[in-house]
């Protein structure tokens, strides 16, 4: 049987941490304290400087962090907030969550991100906010002129930013551009935990000390309880592994990289259309995603020649059954991504070899 290229192996990502890996849990054992210790403020000061921001704030996952931002900028019942439509379930769920309303909003489909001319038509007198997607690993190509008009607007700018980490533009990174941005460290991310973990960045040290005090049941100081809080801490041993990992970042997002340029290059099916390309590092390539018809086909017939492909992802989240009263939106560049896109692996332990094996399968396909 032929070996199957998976689509991610985390056990090899990880396998170069071993050693270190078992020497911090020695460590973290020895030193009994396993919440809200060194490790969490050692992680959150290095971050935040590898971002641009002035803080960071760490917490337990990636839709905990959105949410924490929404929270603590007070936006709820009666708020608008603007968001591609086509995101993943997390970035809906959060604005919901908080009782605000999410206004779907399309995507250019090459990008498959926001842009200002549909924020621009998306607005009204309840507009409190855009959160903006780096999906994919992009980061948004207007995200400077998004800033811009949020800011003349009055309106707050959050970035969801849980696909990209290291992303930037003009040499400015993912989460240094909003008033907030939420990233997501789950183990499949580029910079992975492993397990649940997540982070906030921000400049606004007032609002740092909100949600400092929100993570962690509304409180600063023990049994005085300043809001209605949650506990979405960030576990000490997860900080402890991604300062290890978090030194390894640019050289991983480099080698994705140097594999998407490979496949935007070589591959050459006309049943299969190519995310557009990007400069420099405006793409960490957290997924290489391409657009396919009659995808279940394609699917099959890579499986079938020992190549595993995942979907980012099959329902939008207007069209799903948890969010009933959006059901009868209609969105087509939004509905047409969903229905035909498919992403071929990407990671730092995928080889040439592999990759180029991948590209001669896909150019081979056909129906």
């Amino acid at each position: 049987m032929k070996k199957m290229i998976k689509f991610l192996d985390l056990k090899s990502i990880n396998l170069k941490y071993e050693k270190e890996f078992h020497d911090l849990l020695q460590t973290f054992l020895e030193s009994g304290w396993y919440i809200n210790g060194s490790m969490v403020e050692e992680f959150e000061d290095k971050f935040a400087k590898y971002c641009g921001a002035k803080h960071c704030i760490g917490v337990s996952n990636g839709l905990d962090a959105l949410k924490l931002i929404l929270r603590a900028y007070d936006i709820g019942p009666g708020d608008e907030v603007i968001v591609p439509a086509n995101t993943y379930i997390a970035t809906i769920l959060a604005i919901t969550q908080v009782g605000a309303t999410p206004v779907f909003v399309e995507p250019d489909a090459r990008t498959f991100n926001i842009t200002l001319a549909n924020i621009k038509l998306a607005i009204t007198n309840k507009t409190k906010a855009v959160m903006v997607v780096h999906l994919y690993g992009r980061i948004v190509t207007e995200i400077e002129e998004i800033k811009d008009f949020c800011e003349k607007n009055a309106l707050k700018l959050f970035e969801d930013a849980a696909q990209a980490h290291g992303a930037a533009i003009n040499g400015r990174k993912a989460g240094s551009f909003g008033n907030a941005a939420a990233f997501s460290f789950y183990p499949g991310k580029n910079l992975g935990a492993l397990g649940d973990a997540g982070a906030i960045t921000t400049d606004d040290v007032n609002f740092a000390k909100k949600l400092i005090a929100l993570r962690n049941y509304g409180s600063f100081v023990k049994y005085e309880n300043l809001y209605q809080g949650y506990n979405n801490r960030l576990d000490e041993i997860q900080a402890a592994f991604l300062i290890l990992k978090l030194k390894d970042l640019d050289e991983d997002n480099l080698i994705r990289n140097k594999l998407a340029t490979i496949y935007l290059e070589e591959i050459n099916n006309p049943l299969v259309t190519l995310p557009a390309s990007s400069k420099s590092n405006e793409n960490v390539w957290h997924v290489f995603p391409i657009l396919v018809k009659e995808r279940s086909k394609f699917i099959k017939y890579m499986k079938e020649n020992g190549v595993e492909t995942l979907i980012h992802y099959p329902i939008p989240p207007h069209k799903q059954k948890a969010y009933k009263e959006f059901n009868n939106l209609k969105l087509e560049v939004t509905e047409d991504i969903h229905e035909n896109i498919v992403s071929l692996p990407i990671s730092p332990v995928h080889t040439h070899e592999e990759i180029t094996a991948i590209i001669k399968i896909t150019n081979n396909y056909k129906f």
